[in-house]
């Protein structure tokens, strides 16, 4: 697969001078972060962004190891047949009209792939919108915002996304919103050839990732998969598509795909140590909480920190929705915090601060609690919900020190408003903490990381 991710020299066929099309922003997206050589190919241009233009591959004078297909799909054999004159060794095909698209189209891709596999040349998509490595910032893809020249930063988190415009989606969303940084980017399609098997052993081997998400449609070879993800202490987490009647159907026309039985799939899933979700923003807060959270011995119940009862209530209901245990505080533990609370109110778990904070003030409650409920051996994890306008950067920094002493995960539920609550959400994205805005999707997050590292332990 390094010849799609590292390759030595670059062929982009369909490059355009005209803004408004693909073939404009594939060859500007590559131009921007590869630094190897590059090729447009257009018989209508001599120049492209500052680079000689070709009018067909055989022109090229040299050797390259990547061809980027952004022409018509009924030119894919005869440019597979030039690609092996030129020695290439990977086409990555982000043109449609092959078997998401008829009957004709589904046999010129069965074509393509017959002909590429007998000059040894990967074909990756069609349909697709190629592959982006924010590390070493290669952009192979018609993707047409431009912003992440400047906002996008390399991270552990790595997608395989088998829709173009869905995996466009959740870099927009990530970026924009913060808090999760991005390694790699697969836009697959209709995996004629190169498939999510094939990228999940890559990205298994990959040091830049340690947390692999994916929206799937169809799995190809389902005993691979499965024994690839059995394999690996890197979580993996699944949207799957197609999983009803329905969405079944729109599969077929989208991407080609047979979704197959979502019973057996989801029990192999469960099997493998896939964690499986059902909806985008939902992949995005899992792969979140995975890329913040590297390890966890969870051996015991969950502690709730809030400064309101209601919220806590709300929290604890939803750990007993999720099959999370609720941690029974040790006698030594409700002693520390009696220290900083009201002598009228007795300590229990959720733990309500805001009476001690009216007495104590939050610069001597918030600490205290803290220390005792992270030092007590029966919690695990510890759920806080924060005011965005309460909290300042030394109690920040404290209860990461604590996070870091006692390696135990910490789970933010914020609410706020205005400026100051989003200031505040950047300070905990600046400290690494896994922050949601809905109760239920921490409790579903830490879910998710128990049933992770009960089964696998910590990321390698």
């Amino acid at each position: 697969m390094d010849f799609f991710f590292k390759p030595d020299g670059i062929a982009v066929l369909g490059a355009t001078i005209n803004p408004g099309k693909g073939g404009f922003h594939i060859l500007d997206n590559v131009i921007s972060g590869y630094n190897g050589r590059v090729f447009p190919v257009n018989p209508k241009y001599q120049t492209i962004l500052e680079h000689t233009c070709y009018p067909d591959l055989q022109s090229i004078p040299e050797d390259f190891d990547l061809v980027i297909y952004f022409i018509p799909a009924r030119f894919l054999p005869d440019t597979i047949k030039i690609c092996a004159e030129k020695k290439v060794k990977g086409i990555i095909i982000e043109s449609a009209g092959f078997a998401e698209a008829s009957e004709n189209g589904m046999q010129l891709q069965r074509e393509c792939v017959a002909l590429a596999k007998e000059n040894n040349i990967r074909l990756w998509g069609p349909n697709c919108m190629g592959l982006i490595d924010s590390h070493l910032r290669h952009v192979f893809s018609f993707m047409y915002w431009d912003a992440w020249k400047k906002i996008m930063k390399p991270g552990n988190i790595s997608l395989i996304v088998q829709s173009g415009m869905l995996s466009a989606g959740f870099l927009m969303m990530i970026l924009e919103r913060g808090g999760i940084q991005i390694s790699k980017v697969c836009s697959i399609g209709n995996k004629c050839d190169v498939n999510e098997s094939d990228l999940l052993e890559y990205l298994i081997l990959d040091p830049d990732t340690d947390v692999i998400g994916m929206y799937l449609e169809s799995i190809v070879d389902g005993r691979r998969f499965m024994e690839l993800a059995k394999s690996t202490k890197k979580p993996i987490v699944i949207l799957k598509g197609g999983r009803n009647r329905y969405g079944a159907g729109a599969a077929i026309s989208h991407t080609a795909s047979l979704a197959g039985d979502n019973n057996i799939i989801q029990s192999a899933f469960r099997q493998a140590g896939i964690i499986p979700v059902y909806d985008a923003h939902e992949l995005m807060d899992v792969l979140s909480g995975f890329a913040k959270v590297k390890e966890y011995k969870p051996d015991g119940g969950t502690a709730i920190l809030t400064f309101s009862g209601g919220g806590g209530i709300i929290t604890a209901d939803f750990l007993e929705d999720f099959g999370l245990n609720l941690a029974k505080l040790n006698n030594k533990t409700i002693s520390m915090i009696q220290d900083v609370f009201p002598a009228w109110m007795k300590p229990s778990n959720p733990v309500d601060i805001w009476p001690a904070i009216e007495l104590n003030g939050p610069k001597k409650v918030l600490p205290a609690t803290l220390a005792a409920l992270m030092n007590d051996p029966n919690v695990d994890s510890l759920i806080v919900h924060f005011f965005g306008l309460t909290v300042d950067r030394e109690q920040l920094a404290g209860l990461v020190r604590l996070r870091e002493e006692f390696k135990k995960p910490v789970i933010v539920w914020l609410v706020g408003f205005g400026e100051a609550y989003s200031e505040m959400k950047k300070e905990f994205y600046a400290f690494d903490l896994p922050v949601f805005t809905e109760m239920g999707r921490c409790v579903s997050v830490l879910g998710a990381l128990k049933r992770h590292y009960s089964k696998k332990g910590s990321v390698e």
